[in-house]
């Protein structure tokens, strides 16, 4: 077996486990900031649990730099924002993706599937639901010592429902609620805990407006969203009174999208998104009351919502660094023929994810077909390097329109 996928294991479990003192190499300065030993501002990434639930597995928005709050709607918006399904044009469509993970380091067994569908109930009303499962390969256990303690697949999955209503001919609204399950290492032991496999219950809310616009003459149409995913329970791995609860991936989303048509057969759309996650900022030296626990592992999921707003050490700069960004080009010839481009970009002291990306989609009755491909730009490795994904679409409007169906 790979000898990367069990490192994958050993620090899946030292994240959840050890995570306290990650960050015992930062001091303060003269000034009172909290730096690296060389000086620079203190990495200080925020850790979550199922961090697959932020994954971006529409190969569309893909090969837009990961945009997706404010594009026109499809059955990816499950995952965007699901106040958009009710503004699709199409009654009914489904949506399938595949998503290969480190396949630039040797890994064949390690990937993200998603399927999801809306169904419009009226003019007024959708509903969506959603399926997501990570797999990450076959994976030999081994003790601290590296003896062989047993062998396991582990996998986490997401079930989602979301219904969403227009509330005014350019404003919509939607909730959503979701299933968490994630099994990394069921029945090893840790430190003497058994590992059971972690559970947890979130919401999703979000809003859309969009409005036409004429721009020298040319028609446009602009929309904007907003979006907040996966407010929900902690999640923990094992029964133990004292088990450290770990936080989910909350997340604050804003983006918006401005689609021109050039002319009768082409179009144009420039899009971007910003994304912060709602969860507390690790401290340090801050345990107050004196548990061996930092305070800020011990605020409630809605406690952390408001204070991941203020609770940077470096202050306000370190949290406009918490803040990632994308950007997204579409072209489409004859709403057949997409060509897309887009960019990444995240702060080096929060991740330092930066990357290019480019794709094709292809439509053609009830059938569309998308691709995507990672250009990085860093020596940070991205499990997406140089990798090629693809998603499926099925609008089942376009068959009615074929067949002469209103």
């Amino acid at each position: 077996m790979k000898g990367l996928q069990l490192t994958i294991a050993c620090f899946t479990l030292v994240g959840l486990f050890f995570t306290n003192d990650l960050n015992a190499q930062c001091f303060k300065d003269t000034k009172g900031n909290w730096v690296n030993p060389d000086g620079s501002d203190c990495t200080n990434t925020i850790l979550t649990a199922v961090p697959f639930l932020r994954i971006v597995s529409d190969a569309r928005s893909g090969a837009m730099g990961d945009v997706g709050i404010g594009l026109s709607p499809d059955a990816n918006a499950m995952h965007f924002n699901q106040s958009k399904l009710v503004m699709a044009e199409s009654p009914l469509g489904i949506s399938a993706t595949y998503t290969p993970w480190l396949r630039s380091l040797g890994l064949n067994d390690v990937y993200l599937a998603y399927l999801t569908g809306y169904y419009k109930l009226d003019d007024n009303q959708a509903i969506g639901a959603g399926l997501r499962y990570f797999s990450l390969g076959n994976i030999n256990f081994t003790d601290e010592n590296g003896n062989a303690i047993g062998t396991g697949n582990p996998n986490e999955f997401e079930a989602t429902v979301a219904y969403s209503r227009r509330l005014s001919d350019k404003f919509t609204a939607a909730v959503g609620a979701k299933f968490i399950y994630s099994n990394l290492a069921s029945g090893q032991q840790v430190d003497g805990q058994v590992i059971e496999a972690g559970k947890a219950g979130a919401a999703d809310f979000s809003f859309t407006y969009n409005t036409d616009l004429e721009t020298n003459g040319r028609k446009s149409d602009l929309t904007i969203g907003l979006a907040v995913s996966n407010i929900g329970s902690k999640i923990t791995y094992t029964n133990a009174a004292n088990g450290q609860k770990d936080f989910l991936p909350t997340n604050l989303g804003i983006g918006g999208a401005w689609s021109i048509n050039l002319d009768s057969y082409n179009s144009l759309t420039i899009a971007t998104d910003f994304n912060k996650l709602l969860v507390p900022t690790r401290c340090f030296d801050c345990d107050a009351d004196g548990d061996g626990i930092a305070d800020w592992r011990q605020e409630s999921p809605i406690s952390g919502i408001f204070s991941s707003f203020s609770d940077a050490p470096n202050g306000f700069d370190e949290e406009l660094k918490e803040i990632n960004y994308s950007v997204g080009l579409e072209y489409w010839y004859d709403k057949q023929f997409a060509v897309r481009a887009g960019y990444f970009s995240e702060s080096r002291t929060k991740g330092d994810r930066h990357f290019f990306t480019v794709g094709l989609g292809l439509k053609y009755n009830i059938f569309g077909l998308n691709f995507s491909y990672l250009v990085p730009t860093t020596n940070q490795r991205n499990p997406l390097d140089n990798t090629l994904r693809f998603s499926l679409l099925f609008d089942f409007g376009a068959f009615g329109a074929a067949e002469g169906v209103n």
